[in-house]
């Protein structure tokens, strides 16, 4: 059998085998459910909550009753107890009997810190059946060729001991780490350009410059672009416009730029590069060309026999899919999984469509309803009263009950200690895939803009900044929004939002007026609205900062213990550190007229 015919089978192999979990979802998750409790089983945080019954005695349709009525929902507060005392080195079985060996770290984009999360050898085995699940289905649509390169944007960020010994580090740092990291290259005979050095080195500007380097002397095996998050990737890319005239003096002279300083990403790169004079010109000329159409189609331009790129693009990616398009020119953008719970079956959807079919072996599911409030205020003597919720909660149902159309938050049981633990996002279900559903990820729950009785979600502040966008890029000077944040001011009375923007190119006042304006009337919440008609919110207020300022955010989160592979700029923030580089940072601010 041919190198091609063998891969071949073993997608359709595993194509096969999720076809058939899908189509008995059901069934599926009750067995599942059963395997996590039964592997976990004497756990202190689970004998705390269902005591000594047995199991496997229980009929599996009893089970999920049992186990919703004994177990409650969990948030992050109620596991931290456990995750601080494996930290600290007990080694009782708290969370799950396999063994903890590592922490992962959340990126604390979201809320200001970081968290300990439960990281076993289940987590990267999970990861690497993930993988080849989603390059199964890609490969159906974008065929690659076997013993190609993956020009791959990855970082890792530092890793560090608890005073119990238990290694700390991101997630992704965990994986690239990992066995099954190396597997995965192995078993489809398709590698990244860099070397593990470059990926671990903890510096992401110098990983950024040996990427670069790494994949143009590669640029003619690479089959695909790929990075954890579709930030990772535009970043990069600004980056090069700055450095190309030094990589190319790389390619050419065979040398490694000064700014290249730690000993074994120098000998590692040293020794995979070589003089390149031919290769030199070729970029050069490209990038000479590239540079006055100001970048557009770049990626297909420098690696020709790219097939597409490929990352996470939904959620707070989003924003960041037309400076990405802007790059990608005619090759596709494939939108990867969020973590090891979902997949994306149809790869030829646009970001914009995209849908992620659950796999129901990997966790157990539970989905809590989420209604919009029809009115989130009311009138009393005069006053406006409101709900702090941002959303009317339903009773939990299961995945194979979930309805077409209904918004929900997800609730995970996992092999690796999360029990009924309430991610945070919502999502919408667009339709099934067999008979397990597709899930169209809509925003995280609680990142709200709120002063009283409005309400405002990631995805609404989104709208409202595309929007002004759209009207920053009518102006006859080139200009185009490079990232954007918000801030929910109640320092004094009548509070009101604040929108921080960075530009790149020259606006008129006029038009950043106009933005400014717009924007403020494009909030359509009805508490909002409301608010601002009867000015107990004050005018929507544009702060222009200076360029650098997200960087020096993404700078601020790494020197925190984050990898640029996970960070995600905060959509909305009252983090203290945050506020001040923006504040600091700020040029030019404008008040909108909106409402007189």
């Amino acid at each position: 059998m041919t190198n091609n015919n063998c891969k071949d089978k073993i997608e359709t192999d595993i194509i096969g085998w999720f076809d058939e979990v899908a189509e008995d979802s059901a069934v599926i998750q009750r067995q599942t459910l059963r395997r996590i409790l039964e592997m976990n089983h004497g756990v202190e945080y689970l004998k705390n909550l269902i005591g000594d019954i047995k199991i496997e005695e229980i009929d599996e349709n009893l089970l999920e009753s049992i186990y919703a009525s004994l177990v409650p929902l969990a948030s992050h507060a109620d596991i931290e107890p456990f995750t601080k005392r494996t930290a600290d080195g007990d080694t009782t079985p708290l969370l799950t009997q396999q063994p903890i060996t590592n922490l992962s770290l959340s990126s604390g984009t979201t809320e200001g810190r970081q968290k300990f999360v439960p990281f076993t050898h289940h987590s990267s085995q999970t990861t690497l059946q993930i993988f080849k699940l989603a390059a199964a289905y890609r490969s159906r649509i974008y065929p690659i060729r076997r013993g190609g390169r993956i020009l791959e944007f990855i970082y890792s960020s530092k890793q560090c001991k608890t005073k119990g010994g238990i290694i700390v580090g991101t997630a992704t740092t965990h994986y690239y780490a990992s066995d099954e990291f190396k597997i995965k290259q192995q078993q489809t005979k398709s590698f990244t350009c860099s070397p593990q050095e470059v990926i671990s080195c903890g510096d992401y500007k110098q990983s950024t410059y040996c990427h670069l380097l790494l994949d143009l002397y590669f640029s003619r095996e690479v089959e695909f672009v790929t990075s954890a998050f579709a930030y990772s990737i535009v970043e990069a890319f600004r980056s090069f416009e700055e450095m190309w005239k030094e990589l190319c003096h790389d390619i050419r002279e065979g040398s490694l730029s000064s700014r290249i300083n730690i000993d074994n990403v120098q000998k590692s790169v040293s020794g995979i590069t070589q003089p390149n004079p031919e290769l030199a010109s070729r970029i050069e000329s490209i990038c000479v060309e590239q540079e006055r159409a100001d970048w557009f189609n770049i990626i297909p331009k420098l690696w020709p026999n790219a097939k597409y790129v490929y990352s996470i693009m939904t959620g707070s990616m989003m924003p960041y899919l037309t400076k990405l398009r802007h790059y990608a020119g005619e090759l596709p953008l494939v939108s990867a999984d969020y973590g090891s719970t979902e997949i994306n079956v149809d790869p030829s959807n646009p970001p914009e469509k995209v849908t992620f079919a659950v796999v129901p072996t990997f966790s157990y599911f539970e989905f809590i309803p989420l209604y919009k409030h029809k009115s989130n205020y009311n009138y009393q003597n005069g006053n406006i009263n409101s709900t702090n919720d941002d959303y009317i909660e339903g009773n939990l149902v299961s995945l194979c009950q979930v309805k077409s159309g209904q918004q929900y938050e997800i609730v995970l049981t996992t092999f690796t200690g999360l029990y009924r633990y309430r991610l945070g996002d919502v999502v919408e279900v667009d339709g099934f895939y067999k008979k397990t559903p597709k899930l169209n990820f809509i925003c995280r729950r609680n990142l709200i803009l709120t002063i009283n009785i409005d309400k405002n979600t990631e995805k609404d502040l989104q709208l409202v900044a595309e929007r002004g966008s759209r009207i920053l890029s009518k102006g006859t000077r080139r200009a185009e929004l490079v990232d954007f944040t918000s801030h929910a001011n109640v320092t004094k009375q009548p509070g009101h939002y604040v929108i921080y923007w960075e530009i790149k190119g020259e606006v008129d006042e006029k038009l950043l007026d106009e933005c400014c304006r717009d924007m403020d009337a494009s909030f359509v919440d009805h508490g909002y609205v409301v608010s601002r008609r009867t000015k107990s919110i004050g005018p929507l207020e544009l702060c222009i900062v200076e360029r650098g300022t997200f960087k020096k955010i993404l700078e601020s989160y790494i020197g925190n213990g984050a990898a640029l592979s996970q960070f995600k700029t905060p959509r909305c923030t009252s983090n203290k550190e945050l506020l001040n580089i923006l504040n600091v940072c700020t040029i030019k601010r404008f008040y909108s007229t909106a409402y007189g």
